[in-house]
């Protein structure tokens, strides 16, 4: 067992990082190997309170994996879900109403013109179409919370996202246990995204050459 497996709180940020850079640029994770016939979905869990130090690390591991010739296709959920809305020629509209709409307002209209099965994956998707690539990150997740759930956005990747292995940053915990089955905890504290289908990269052992 790789001995910097486990606790992600107990990781530093150089331990994530090289156990990242190591295992993402595997031949073993590029080539979807000894998952079992699951979906090749891996969450890379971290504090919430260190958001910023982990979004400058994903871009370090991007830039570091591309230098080592893999080709990585990064998603920011908040960023594209703004794209959708300015497509729609929605964004404009919206900077107008948000001050004078409750906050249960602007969820359910975001929710609606932002659903992930009829809107957000099929984005997701075109971006796929449009480039050779070889992992797949999303990030962002923090962000579009509460219009966006990252389950959903999981659950309709499933069918899409199946070619390439996906990582998806996620602010707070992924907890599995055979008692509670697997559980997404945004920030640490929201108990109910539920989803099985995604391995903790942090627990996922990397081989030796």
């Amino acid at each position: 067992m790789d001995p910097m497996i486990g606790d992600v709180g107990s990781l530093t940020t150089q331990e994530r990082f090289a156990h990242l850079l190591k295992l993402i640029s595997s031949e073993r994770f590029l080539k979807m190997q000894g998952l079992g016939n699951e979906v090749p979905f891996f969450i890379c869990p971290y504090p919430a309170n260190e958001a910023v130090v982990m979004a400058k690390m994903e871009r370090q591991l991007a830039s570091r994996l591309e230098q080592q010739g893999v080709r990585v296709l990064v998603v920011n959920l908040y960023d594209l879900c703004i794209e959708l809305l300015q497509q729609r020629g929605i964004w404009e509209r919206l900077l107008q109403i948000e001050p004078t709409v409750s906050k249960e307002e602007l969820k359910e209209l975001l929710q609606g013109v932002l659903d992930p099965e009829r809107h957000v994956v099929p984005a997701i998707a075109a971006k796929m179409r449009a480039c050779d690539f070889d992992v797949l990150f999303i990030s962002g997740v923090g962000e579009v919370f509460p219009y966006i759930r990252s389950h959903n956005v999981l659950n309709n990747l499933q069918s899409t996202a199946k070619d390439r292995p996906t990582v998806m940053f996620f602010p707070g915990t992924y907890t599995q246990s055979l008692e509670a089955g697997a559980s997404l905890d945004l920030f640490g504290r929201l108990h109910d995204d539920k989803y099985y289908r995604a391995f903790n990269i942090f627990h996922v052992e990397v081989y030796p050459l």
